[in-house]
């Protein structure tokens, strides 16, 4: 049923739909995810005498509708939720208040600019969060204007921050054996997936994601195949945030990872029946656990072995350390950790390069001093033959 004096419903599909009456005497019809959105469609109809849906928008006027408009429209169908939460939040917040300005109507290369310098100008956010806003603005300034003449011109006026790659967050050897020591004797068995994180460096979504099917005993490997993600609800009728089931990250964050015979052991323990092979392992049931209850876990984990606490992703980090301290090669630490290539590994784990090149050096300074021996006992040798 419509709200009273309004002509906006829920369709069965899930989404909103209202109709505005037009001078011809037809009807204009707009579409939302949410009672909001069509309404506030539906006063920028009134306001602005046209439909702000995408196919009507002119490509450089009425700057912050085409924003909205590219926000509300393939996007949401197109992108993960995650994915559409970060381009909602960047979009909102920073992009359409500028452009809805009176000065900045308008898409041009001098606003688009003017954009982009008050974002860098703004101290009160990281260098590295508006690289991501300026990455998001880009991408819906190119769908926007990709059939106007001037887009190419207007795209080079945003030119991405550069980032220093600041040092992960990682435990040390001793913080990571108090962990372990304390999650293999914890009371909630559900913090075993600590240690299981600590030795084959996935992420927390993927940990929640994992059913007992993912795991091959005979063959010692465990497969990554989706994730879990708490996202905002745009339906304002319901739930403020909603729990997500997906596809990984990325294309190469499906993978396959070998576990150590120890894991494989643990598992067989718990492994349960082969009629319940596609439970979640973390719950026992075909429901998932919500990642922020898993990280309430860990931090008692933390807590109870006495270790500063940390960001969950930090055993991410100290999985990849310890690879490459153990002189595991590059490559197989990135394809283990489902990165989409060698150069995001190498530059997420520079510092832990550099130890390893610092020991390499190290060995050129032993052979220095053991040929200076050498050649020592030479010459003392040749002194008393003479």
């Amino acid at each position: 049923m419509p709200r009273r004096g309004e002509n906006i419903y829920k369709r069965k599909d899930g989404r909103w739909e209202g109709r505005q009456l037009k001078e011809d005497g037809k009807y204009q019809y707009f579409y939302g995810k949410n009672y909001r959105l069509v309404k506030e469609k539906m006063k920028n109809f009134l306001e602005n005498g046209k439909s702000i849906e995408k196919k009507h928008l002119s490509p450089v006027k009425n700057a912050a509708l085409l924003f909205e408009a590219w926000l509300e429209g393939e996007t949401l169908e197109r992108v993960k939720p995650s994915t559409y939460e970060s381009y909602y939040n960047c979009i909102q917040k920073y992009v359409i208040p500028y452009f809805a300005k009176s000065e900045n109507t308008q898409i041009t290369a001098d606003s688009v600019s003017g954009f982009v310098r008050s974002l860098k100008e703004d101290a009160s956010i990281s260098v590295s969060y508006k690289k991501k806003i300026l990455a998001v603005f880009k991408t819906a300034l190119r769908e926007i204007l990709k059939n106007s003449r001037d887009c190419s011109i207007i795209l080079e006026s945003v030119k991405l921050p550069k980032t220093e790659q600041n040092e992960v967050q990682i435990f040390t050897t001793n913080e990571q054996r108090l962990i372990e020591l304390t999650a293999l004797n914890f009371e909630d068995k559900r913090a075993l997936g600590i240690v299981l994180c600590f030795y084959s460096g996935i992420r927390l979504g993927e940990l929640c994601a994992l059913k007992w099917s993912d795991f091959d005993i005979e063959a010692g490997t465990m497969s990554i195949k989706r994730t879990v993600t708490r996202t905002k609800n745009f339906d304002s009728n319901e739930n403020k945030t909603t729990l997500n089931i997906g596809t990984p990250k990325s294309r190469t964050s499906s993978r396959k990872i070998p576990l150590p015979a120890f894991l494989i052991r643990i598992a067989k323990e718990y492994i349960l029946c082969a009629e319940k092979e596609n439970y979640y392992i973390l719950t026992g049931t075909d429901n998932p656990l919500d990642p922020r209850a898993y990280q309430k876990l860990y931090k008692k984990v933390l807590a109870k072995a006495g270790v500063k606490d940390r960001k969950f992703h930090a055993i991410r980090h100290t999985f990849a350390t310890r690879a490459l301290e153990l002189n595991v090669d590059i490559k197989t630490v990135s394809e283990i950790l489902g990165h989409s290539n060698v150069a995001i590994t190498m530059n997420v784990y520079v510092h832990s390069l550099m130890e390893q090149k610092k020991i390499a050096i190290e060995k050129f300074n032993d052979m220095h001093l053991a040929s200076m021996e050498l050649a020592a006992i030479a010459v003392t040798a040749s002194v008393i033959t003479a």
